[in-house]
């Protein structure tokens, strides 16, 4: 924030006060979102190193005595090891878009951008920490993998400050996961040099999408004046229908040019509407992370 520049300032405080006096309801509605999609991240489904039961199998000779599982094997005349469930943990970096754009909401959906957002944002912290996954927050957060994992992501989002909507990924390591959630309106140049440089840490991304009913269809008619929230530009338009076309014909471009760079480098992209249930895209997340770790 450039000094002197009292109007900025006081909009980012506004906004970091409404973010911290809804975010008790958006943790409730998240534990309710992941509640619906899985009870838990499930394990990697082979023997090795892990907290949960697997099988018990017959001891070989040669390993050592202290993997015999006594208990079992004294309701036979054979010895048993307990095997557990193999859960290897990897790293999974969340970043939610708190800028103002993502304060946007209309009457054709029941909740702003933003709180959409920061509820999927949660619902899947909640759903990895389950699983005993490492989750991290980008500018926010060291990873951890805490059962409480959702709590201090919403902790950290309350006291973190406005930010822009693409991330600082400076601190992102190989090998590692990353969700980004915003409604990725920025200039297809600005994004993608962002992407490059994240490509080039090694990691592997997943962007989400996240858009308005209203920014989707342009239902706007007759004389409308449009205000960007990032910059404070005014358009006052005559008759608003005329734009309509070429308004879809943009943001489709946009969209396309988006999906194509992470088909291009293997990440995943999905787009979601604030009037649809926030279920459906964590489980898509779920299901791309999923695939990603068994890989």
């Amino acid at each position: 924030m450039k000094a002197g520049d009292g109007g900025e300032g006081a909009a980012a405080l506004l906004t970091a006060r409404s973010l911290a006096a809804t975010m008790p309801d958006l943790l409730v509605e998240a534990r309710r979102v992941a509640a619906t999609v899985a009870m838990g991240w499930h394990g990697r489904r082979r023997a090795g190193p892990g907290e949960t039961f697997w099988e018990f199998r017959p001891f070989e000779p040669g390993e050592p005595a202290h993997r015999v599982d006594w208990r079992r094997s004294a309701r036979d005349d054979h010895l048993f090891v307990r095997e557990q469930e193999w859960e290897a943990a990897h790293t999974v970096w969340l970043a939610v878009d708190r800028s103002p754009s993502m304060a946007f909401g209309s009457k054709l959906s029941p909740v702003v951008k933003r709180d959409r957002a920061v509820v999927i944002t949660l619902a899947l912290a909640d759903l990895l920490a389950r699983g005993g996954e490492r989750i991290g927050l980008v500018d926010g957060m060291r990873p951890t993998a805490s059962r409480d994992a959702a709590e201090r992501v919403a902790d950290a989002l309350m006291h973190l400050p406005v930010q822009s909507a693409l991330p600082d990924i400076a601190g992102i390591r190989r090998f590692s996961d990353v969700v980004v959630i915003g409604d990725l309106l920025d200039p297809i140049d600005e994004i993608d040099i962002w992407m490059q440089k994240l490509a080039g840490s090694g990691a592997r991304a997943h962007l989400v999408q996240v858009l308005d009913p209203v920014e989707e269809t342009f239902p706007f008619g007759g004389r409308a004046e449009f205000r960007d929230p990032e910059n404070g530009t005014m358009l006052l338009v005559g008759r608003a229908e005329r734009w309509r076309d070429d308004y879809r014909r943009v943001l489709n471009a946009h969209r396309e040019a988006l999906a194509d760079r992470c088909r291009r480098m293997g990440w995943s992209f999905l787009v979601h509407h604030t009037d649809r249930s926030a279920a459906e895209p964590l489980l898509a997340l779920r299901a791309r992370l999923a695939a990603g770790a068994h890989a």
